[in-house]
């Protein structure tokens, strides 16, 4: 018989945590091992994206070109989107979710302090800093899957939006925080690497605090692994390719909310477009622009506490609100005042938090929960696909047409709409478990 539902919450508190003396330690509660999470995260961002913020100029003045600068920066994104597939199914197949989440955290916390000693090294910093550069995007590839799930575990006993959606407004506190402490740092002395430097602090918090919860949390129990192993022996088994048996199988309903988040994905406009248009167009000072960006991060974390809220009490029906903020964003975001730029600004942010949130939760119900990582994987690698080739196409059609542009981003969004309806019907229908591992 299928557990329902309601049941998970309950297994997910019956995870066992052991030192590695093999002594048992009490456990953290859901929410305090939800919020661990989110401290790493917020710690880690502020030392990823401080470094983001200042790559460009890191790289010039070490002798880089700007083509160099585009091709490091297009290939630590590719990097960071497409080797997820790679460690989600790792992550899932092995088991050391831990392992890798370590792994992935430590490249970062190591790869960006390091960035520091680059303009001392003469002809051979440049090369390091490239290196580097791309190392921390493969940590990100690394940790992201492994670490979702791990998240995942910990957000079920509390509800999946409201977890996920405490941990993207903590996450985002410290992208603003990074780069703030970066700037201030630069501007004190001068130069940037010191800041590069003193990214270690925060980078040090980060791997503490996860130590700590992998203490109080141990390894989640995938308790419906043997009805995964029965429900897969009752179907028929398809002809395996070779990209599944690299990703496994996912449910059906899984690759149909993928392709509804790529349409989605794909009609965000990107934030650069859109500085591009505030500063060429002169809405706004250029000075501006990152204030602008931080107002827009704030409004990512709160839609993010919002929408992640809602999507516990309306079982995922939020998610409907998601492609009329996308359409709305080009229509205001490329204004000529300033108020309504601003405004089409904030909505964009508060999209992201959407996608960041809420996106995520609904990944966790509807995927296996032993192949949670795998699915987390896969999830990224559409959704970053689409998101490239989205803001390829905006770029073109700002320079042509912004009507043009506009209708496209509306088009790709009622697209979007019944994506997702057609998914969430077949998810509220359907009294399967994520565990069970039916679409």
């Amino acid at each position: 018989m299928k557990e329902p539902a309601q049941a998970r919450p309950a297994a997910a508190e019956q995870v066992a945590s052991l030192t590695a003396s093999g002594v048992a330690t009490p456990l953290w509660s859901p929410w305090r091992a939800v919020v661990g999470f989110g401290v790493v995260s917020l710690a880690a961002d502020m030392v990823y994206e401080g470094a983001r913020s200042v790559t460009g100029p890191l790289l010039a003045s070490l002798g880089a070109s700007a083509v160099l600068v585009g091709l490091i920066s297009g290939a630590g994104e590719a990097t960071a989107l497409l080797m997820r597939l790679v460690f989600g199914s790792w992550a899932d197949r092995s088991r050391r979710y831990w392992a890798l989440t370590f792994a992935g955290y430590g490249l970062t916390v190591i790869c960006v302090p390091a960035l520091a000693v680059t303009p001392f090294l003469a002809g051979a910093g440049l090369a390091l800093a490239c290196v580097l550069i791309l190392g921390e995007r493969l940590g990100k590839a690394v940790r992201s899957p492994a670490k979702t799930a791990l998240l995942a575990h910990a957000a079920s006993a509390v509800g999946l939006g409201r977890g996920f959606g405490v941990h993207q407004a903590l996450d985002q506190v410290g992208a603003v925080a990074g780069p703030v402490l970066v700037a201030v740092v630069a501007a004190a002395a001068g130069t940037i690497w010191p800041a590069m430097a003193i990214l270690i602090i925060p980078g040090a918090v980060a791997m503490f605090i996860l130590v700590r919860i992998w203490r109080r949390m141990g390894s989640p129990v995938v308790a419906s692994e043997q009805s995964d192993r029965t429900g897969s022996a009752a179907d028929p088994e398809p002809r395996e390719s070779a990209l599944s048996r690299l990703h496994g199988r996912l449910p059906g309903v899984f690759w149909l909310f993928a392709a509804a988040s790529a349409a989605t994905s794909a009609g965000l406009v990107t934030f650069a477009v859109i500085a591009y248009h505030l500063t060429q167009d002169h809405v706004v000072s250029v000075a501006a622009v990152p204030l602008i960006y931080a107002a827009a991060m704030g409004a990512e974390a709160l839609a993010a506490l919002g929408s992640g809220w809602l999507f516990d009490r309306t079982r995922g029906g939020a998610l409907l609100s998601l492609p009329l903020l996308v359409s709305a964003v080009p229509v205001l975001a490329f204004a000529g005042s300033p108020l309504i730029a601003i405004t089409g600004v904030l909505i964009w942010g508060a999209a992201g938090g959407v996608l960041e949130s809420s996106v995520k939760a609904l990944v966790a119900d509807l995927v296996p929960v032993s192949r949670r990582a795998t699915g987390y994987g896969v999830f990224a690698a559409v959704q970053g696909a689409a998101a490239v080739a989205g803001g390829v196409m905006a770029g073109a059609l700002y320079e042509k047409s912004l009507p043009i542009l506009i209708a496209a981003v509306i088009a790709s969004q009622i697209i979007a709409l019944v994506l997702l309806i057609a998914t969430l019907r077949r998810y509220q229908t359907s009294q399967t478990p994520a565990a069970s591992g039916t679409a």
